[in-house]
């Protein structure tokens, strides 16, 4: 599943430089994660770093329109970086 961005993001690009997939990019008005390059950090991080990093609480959010496996995110992320 993907991570999605509230309404609630202050815009701050915390997010921005933590995220391996360069999923995010600077939206009007606030930060937004391309779901066909997250993969909530899987075979990088235990946890998405997007959220770890956020100043603000539930920002960074799973997007329940993006529900995807383990192995399909690992799929992802081997298809975004087949070099490692």
């Amino acid at each position: 599943m993907s991570i999605l961005i509230a309404d609630n993001c202050i815009s701050c690009g915390a997010c921005l430089p933590e995220c391996p997939n360069d999923a995010i990019s600077e939206g009007d008005p606030i930060y937004v994660i391309d779901p066909d390059l997250c993969t909530e950090c899987i075979g990088f991080h235990d946890e998405p770093q997007c959220a770890a990093v956020c100043p603000i609480d539930e920002c960074c959010i799973p997007d329940t329109n993006c529900v995807e496996t383990e192995e399909q995110l690992l799929a992802k992320k081997a298809r975004i970086h087949p070099n490692g």
